[in-house]
C-alpha cells in the first residue's frame, strides 16, 4: 500500500483521483485545498488529514516523514498555473508526483522540472488518459498500420469538442487565461496530446478563431491534418444533442469516419494510476509536444484561412 497526499482535494476531478487512489488499493494520508467543500472525502478516505493552508500542509508533511510516514506520490489537481510548484513541492519532499493535464503552462517549465527531477531523483507523471482508452489505442494501431504500408499518408481529421460551462466558470480561475492558459489549454490538451500521439511530429499551427468561450484552428502533423473547434458555450452545441438534453458534444472523424470513445471517461483515472503503480506512467517529455502546441496558439494571433476552417466557425462569428 502506497501514501498518497491530494493538493486541489476541493476541484471538480478530485474525486475521481481520489477514487483511482482507493481502486488501486492505496492510502490518501493527507489533502489540501484552500476551500473547505471537501466532504467528499468521506466517500473515500475520512481518516484522512485535510488541510485548507499550505504552511499547515508542508508542515504537517515534515512532521509525518520524519515520525516514519513518508509519502510515495502527491497527486496535484489544483489550478493550471500552480502545477509547477505543486510538483516542485512532491519532488522535494522525496514523493514522486501524478499531475492533472495540463502538467504546466509553458515548455520551458519541463525544463526546469527535469533538472528537479534529476535532483531529487523522483519522477513526474501527467495524467494523459486518452492514450489509455481503448477506441484511442485500436486507432493509433490503424494508423500505424495504414503508415506502414504507405508513408505518405496524411489523413482528414476533424475534432469537435463542446462542453457547456455555465457563468460560474469565468468567474473562477478557468476563465482567467493567465491561470487556466485558456480553452484550447483547459479543455484541448489532452486532445492535442492524443493526436501528436497517433499522428507524429506537429508541423504547423493555427488559430482561426479565439474568444473567452470558443477556440479553433488548424493543425498539421505529419500524418493528420486537423481541423478543430472547443467550446465552453451551450448555444454552440448542435439542436440535435440539445434535445437529448445533453450538454456535452465529443466528435473525432478520420478521413469521414466517427470515432467512437464517449464512453469510458470516468474509470481512465483509474487505469492511469495502475499504469504509474505497474511503472509505466507518463512522464515530463511525453507532455512536451501537447505543451508547445497550447503554448504556441495561446500567444499567437488569428489566420484568415477559408480552406482549413472548421465548420463550426462559420456558425459562431
Amino acid at each position: 500500500m502506497k501514501n498518497f497526499a491530494l493538493i486541489g482535494a476541493a476541484g471538480y476531478i478530485a474525486p475521481r483521483h481520489m477514487k483511482a487512489i482507493k481502486d488501486t488499493g492505496n492510502n490518501l494520508v493527507a489533502a489540501l485545498d484552500k476551500n473547505d467543500s471537501v466532504g467528499v472525502i468521506d466517500s473515500y478516505f475520512p481518516n484522512a488529514d485535510f488541510f485548507v493552508e499550505y504552511e499547515r500542509f508542508d508542515r504537517h508533511v515534515d512532521l509525518l516523514k520524519r515520525e516514519g510516514t513518508q509519502l510515495d506520490y502527491v497527486s496535484i489537481a489544483s489550478p493550471n498555473y500552480l502545477h509547477d510548484s505543486h510538483i516542485r513541492f512532491a519532488l522535494r519532499q522525496g514523493a514522486h508526483a501524478i499531475c492533472e493535464k495540463p502538467l504546466v503552462l509553458n515548455s520551458h517549465n519541463i525544463d526546469a522540472l527535469k533538472l528537479v527531477q534529476e535532483e531529487t531523483g523522483k519522477q513526474v507523471f501527467n495524467i494523459l488518459q486518452l492514450r489509455l482508452h481503448p477506441s484511442i489505442i485500436e486507432l493509433k494501431e490503424y494508423v500505424a498500420a495504414q503508415v506502414s504500408s504507405n508513408p505518405n499518408k496524411v489523413f482528414e481529421v476533424d475534432l469537435t469538442y463542446l462542453t457547456s460551462r455555465g457563468h460560474w466558470y469565468f468567474t473562477s480561475w478557468k476563465g482567467d487565461d493567465n491561470k487556466s492558459g485558456g480553452i484550447a489549454t483547459n479543455i484541448g490538451v489532452h486532445f492535442y496530446d492524443m493526436l501528436g500521439w497517433v499522428f507524429g511530429d506537429i508541423r504547423q499551427n493555427e488559430v482561426h478563431l479565439k474568444a473567452a468561450d470558443t477556440s479553433a484552428g488548424y493543425l498539421e502533423f505529419e500524418h493528420a491534418k486537423v481541423r478543430w473547434f472547443l467550446s465552453v458555450n451551450y448555444d454552440h452545441i448542435p439542436e440535435d444533442i440539445k434535445s437529448s438534453g445533453q450538454r456535452t458534444y465529443r466528435s473525432i472523424t478520420v478521413d469521414g469516419k466517427e470515432i467512437e470513445f464517449s464512453g469510458g471517461f470516468t474509470d481512465l483515472h483509474t487505469t492511469s494510476y495502475q499504469h504509474i503503480l505497474d511503472e509505466g506512467g507518463f512522464g515530463l517529455e511525453e507532455a512536451r509536444k501537447s505543451i508547445e502546441i497550447v503554448g504556441e496558439i495561446r500567444n499567437q494571433g488569428v489566420v484568415v484561412n477559408k480552406s482549413d476552417i472548421h465548420p463550426f466557425v462559420n456558425k459562431v462569428v
